[in-house]
């Protein structure tokens, strides 16, 4: 199989045949991110493409779902994503589904006919880092579009009959917005329902520019009980028809997961009672990096 460089994929995608069609990451400037900073954007041929399928078919006789790789394969053009899910339905007759990672920059460029197209050939449940549901975060993180973009684009995807799941990073907004960031969050949510909802929290490596603006005071990050206020503002807002909740990144201090609505209050109890066991010294602290998913519930 081709792969290049680290292949992420989202942990809900563990038993996901994964399917290489783009190595790094189209946009890449995001200031919090470092996943693709040494791997350039490529486009994978598509006989790499059909050998990897056939490779995979000599291991795998039957598969129900694919996880295309990589950074954001969405932003390939809609006939090529054509070929691709044909070649895919082809190889495997049973599959059910084609997901992938998706920004909204690769939305705006496809109609809703050939996002209904692509739905027919079952692509579909795209993970969307649309991260934070405030203007001046999506700003300053340089993620490119506005509010008003995403807004614009999940709606497309709804009217096209497409599924998607929405991954929100809490503490984005920093230690001064992080109540505001909470409803902003929960408001974008509200308004595109998505199939699954993924948080975790702010986390940054040596190398991208908020190392920088954090260690130069230009950022300040949320103390832990800030962050955990922030999930929990957020979760009380929540206006869901039929989403299952992932709150299992690492990066959480609390793993917490479960669909909402009917699981909500369950969720939020077992929070607030994480919230209570831990001692007001580590609350008015900044968490350590690398003591993520410790606390006991």
């Amino acid at each position: 199989m081709h792969y290049s460089g680290i292949t992420y994929r989202p942990p809900f995608e563990a038993d996901s045949l994964l399917l290489q069609v783009t190595s790094g990451c189209s946009h890449n400037r995001c200031s919090f991110c470092t996943m693709y900073a040494d791997v350039p954007f490529r486009v994978s041929p598509m006989e790499e493409i059909e050998a990897d399928l056939q490779e995979s078919k000599g291991i795998y006789r039957n598969v129900s779902r694919v996880f295309l790789e990589n950074g954001d394969p969405f932003v390939l053009p809609a006939a090529r994503l054509v070929a691709i899910a044909e070649m895919i339905n082809s190889t495997y007759p049973g599959i059910e589904t084609i997901a992938c990672y998706a920004s909204i920059h690769n939305i705006m460029h496809k109609s809703v006919e050939e996002l209904r197209e692509l739905r027919r050939l079952k692509i579909n449940q795209l993970n969307i880092g649309v991260e934070s549901g405030l203007d001046e975060v999506l700003k300053h993180f340089n993620k490119g579009y506005t509010l008003t973009d995403a807004y614009a684009q999940l709606e497309k995807l709804r009217t096209a009959g497409m599924d998607f799941g929405l991954n929100i990073i809490l503490g984005l907004g920093g230690s001064g917005l992080y109540r505001e960031h909470a409803l902003a969050n929960a408001r974008l949510i509200n308004a595109t329902q998505p199939y699954i909802l993924f948080t975790g929290s702010l986390h940054y490596e040596r190398g991208c520019a908020l190392f920088e603006d954090v260690r130069e005071g230009r950022f300040v990050e949320n103390t832990l009980g800030q962050l955990l206020q922030e999930e929990l503002a957020m979760l009380e807002a929540l206006d869901l028809k039929n989403t299952y909740f992932f709150g299992l990144h690492p990066s959480n201090p609390v793993p917490l997961s479960g669909r909402l609505p009917e699981e909500q209050n369950q969720i939020i109890e077992k929070l607030r009672r994480a919230m209570a066991l831990i001692p007001e010294q580590a609350l008015q602290a900044v968490p350590k990096r690398g003591k993520e998913g410790r606390i006991v519930h």
